[in-house]
Formats: C-alpha cells, structure tokens, sequence
C-alpha cells in the first residue's frame, strides 16, 4: 500500500462509524469516490458493502468486524464497484475509538483514499517494463542464433534447437546462454568471425558459477 501511496496525491474520502447504532457519516470526497452526489444516498454499512468488489466484499466485511471489535488499527486496498457501474481502486485505513469505562469500542473512523489512477499507472509501468524486458530477451536470442547460423552453416531451427540443447546442459534459460554467448564472441580476439572452434570452445565450457549472495 506504501507504493501505491507514493507519488501523485489521490482523492481522500473521511468516514465516521458510531459503531452502537451502526451510522455512517461520509465527506464529500467518500459520497464522490462511490459516484453520489454528497447527501445523495444515506450512508449504511450495507450500502458500503454492496459496492464493495464480489471478490473483496468478505476480506472488507472481515477487517470492518475486526475493527468493531478490536478497535485496533487496520489498513485493507480493495476494489468497489461505484453507482456508475466503474471499478476503483481504494485503500483505507482507520482505527477504532473506545470509551474510557468500559473499554467497548464505540467508533471506528478513518480516511479513504481512491488508488485508482495510481494503481493503473503502476500497471501500466510494469507491462512496458515487461514488454522492453521481452524485446530484450528476444533481441539477444535472435543475435546468438544469427551467429550460430552463420558459424556452422546451420538452418534457423537447427540454431535456435543447439542454442535451447545447451541452455537444458547448463541448466540456465535460453536468454542467459544467448548472453553469455554473444559476450563470449565479443571478447574473442577477432570479433569480425568467430570461428566453428571458438563456438566448439564455448559450448563445451561449463558456465561460470553465480557468484554467492
């Protein structure tokens, strides 16, 4: 939740609980991120509910009767479904208050805040990072195929089956060996053409051990 928090301020919604009589109070901000005008709807424990996400609804329902209880704090990112029909990402933290005399917890309040671009944003970060990784990868297995072509004289799937052979003996994946390979060749003493010895060299010669952690 700390990532989802960094960054660009999101909407804040504020709510009371008054646990004894089950009566929500929302901000503004809280009515909006639910898509209501403020004072739209009255707010209830089942209204919160019935927006929640079918596949959050019981994990929301859990930390809310948990907080009733305890009073301790608790935090939970969960998505809703708002009254127009749009999923949001929230996240919420509160904690409860307790009376003084009897240690019963009488209310429980907290703010809101609406993850939802925030969140988006991150998953988006993550499939371009994850497609430029896979370009990579791809990029460096077509370059240590191009050269084994080239060395033995082999077809493209005659290269690609030595290349993914070997990556199975070593046990390392196929991009790794491509790598190593493609290394290899650029340190060799003539760049320009790799011999069928020098490849002959590489594939016989264990990979170098991981270095310890």
């Amino acid at each position: 939740m700390e990532v989802l928090l960094a960054g660009t301020p999101q909407p804040v919604g504020q709510f009371v609980l008054t646990v004894r009589t089950g009566e929500w109070w929302w901000s503004d901000g809280l009515y909006a991120m639910h898509g209501f005008e403020p004072g739209g709807v009255v707010p209830t424990t089942g209204l919160m509910l019935s927006h929640k996400h079918p596949d959050d609804r019981s994990r929301v329902e859990s930390v809310l009767a948990q907080a009733c209880s305890s009073g301790e704090p608790f935090a939970c990112v969960h998505r809703i479904l708002d009254a127009n029909g749009h999923t949001r990402t929230l996240g919420v933290v509160g904690r409860g208050r307790k009376e003084n005399e009897t240690g019963e917890v009488v209310q429980v309040s907290g703010y809101f805040v609406d993850l939802t671009i925030t969140q988006r944003t991150l998953a988006q970060r993550e499939a371009t990072e994850s497609i430029r990784a896979s370009a990579e990868s791809r990029a460096v297995i077509e370059q240590a195929k191009g050269a084994v072509m080239t060395v033995y004289g082999m077809t493209e799937n005659e290269a690609f089956d030595l290349l993914r052979h070997h990556s199975n003996v070593t046990n390392e994946s196929l991009r790794s060996l491509a790598r190593r390979l493609m290394e290899s060749i650029a340190e060799g003493s003539d760049v320009s053409s790799p011999t069928p010895g020098d490849l002959d060299l590489f594939f016989e010669a264990p990979p170098a051990p991981a270095d310890p952690a």
